[in-house]
């Protein structure tokens, strides 16, 4: 079964939802963009809750009952996100992302299916416990240097994109128009996207992230046992500044690359118009 289809067979889907209706096509792409904005956004509340999760476990005892602070659920958002991040790593490294072939898309589908389900229930017993314990991240924040704040920034907008294209798209294509559309968000996508990840990283996220990796740093000099998903949230936090990283040397080498090309064209260009030996004879 064909589970897929391209940018065109979506436009002729458009168009005959405008000559049938166009009412309908517009709320279902509204729909469209406004669900995929809302649960690309987990991902960063994912690396809140766990700032907050390292922030109370830093302040209060781990014999607390909370669900907040069980085992269970903390182990299970640390293990996600930090799938997603060391693929976001490895695809800004090799510049691969596979193509699935079409018996493998419904496998692909039920895995995207499992896996935003399973993140959204870990991520909203992190935000109830994180609001019931009263404690956040932010007295760790302004510990890191404004470069390194926005590295990390630039990698964890690259990991939402990363999330987005991998795990929410298909999903909400699949709900939405019950195949998976074939091509890459458009300029309206992108602007929610980017004004929802903003505002969230200018409310909340960059006052609190940091204590990912600043409770570890606080625990060593301190000379306090460092467990495990301590130093899992200060991995975390440093592959993100690394995707970053990654991401800004691939845009100026982008950049070198253009201005490169675009001499060697108006030099070949140049070469061209030269008059050759024969023509000033003639």
């Amino acid at each position: 079964m064909e589970l897929t289809m391209n940018s065109s067979q979506t436009n002729h889907m458009i168009s005959d939802g405008k000559k049938h209706g166009g009412g309908g096509c517009v709320i279902r792409g509204a729909f469209h963009i406004l669900t995929s904005t809302l649960l690309s956004l987990l991902l960063p509340l994912s690396f809140l809750v766990l700032a907050r999760l390292a922030t109370v476990k830093y302040y209060l005892s781990i014999s607390d009952n909370s669900l907040f602070l069980n085992k269970t659920p903390t182990t299970t958002l640390l293990l996600l996100v930090s799938v997603i991040s060391a693929s976001t790593l490895a695809q800004g490294l090799t510049g691969f992302l596979s193509q699935r072939r079409s018996s493998t898309r419904r496998r692909h589908l039920c895995a995207a299916w499992s896996f935003l389900c399973l993140l959204q229930l870990c991520v909203g017993v992190g935000v109830e416990g994180s609001v019931a314990t009263g404690l956040d991240g932010s007295s760790f924040g302004q510990g890191k240097g404004l470069l390194c704040r926005v590295v990390f920034f630039l990698g964890l907008h690259e990991t939402t994109r990363f999330w987005w294209r991998t795990v929410v798209k298909p999903v909400v294509d699949d709900t939405v128009f019950g195949v998976y559309v074939r091509e890459e968000e458009g300029w309206l996508v992108k602007v929610a996207m980017g004004v929802g990840f903003g505002c969230l990283w200018w409310w909340r996220v960059r006052d609190e992230v940091e204590a990912l990796a600043a409770v570890a740093e606080v625990k060593r000099e301190l000379m306090m046992g460092i467990g495990v998903s301590d130093f899992v949230g200060w991995w975390l936090y440093y592959i993100t500044v690394t995707i970053g990283m990654v991401g800004i040397v691939k845009g100026l080498i982008g950049v070198l690359m253009f201005l490169v090309c675009n001499n060697n064209n108006c030099k070949t260009r140049e070469d061209c118009n030269k008059p050759t030996p024969n023509d000033e004879k003639v």
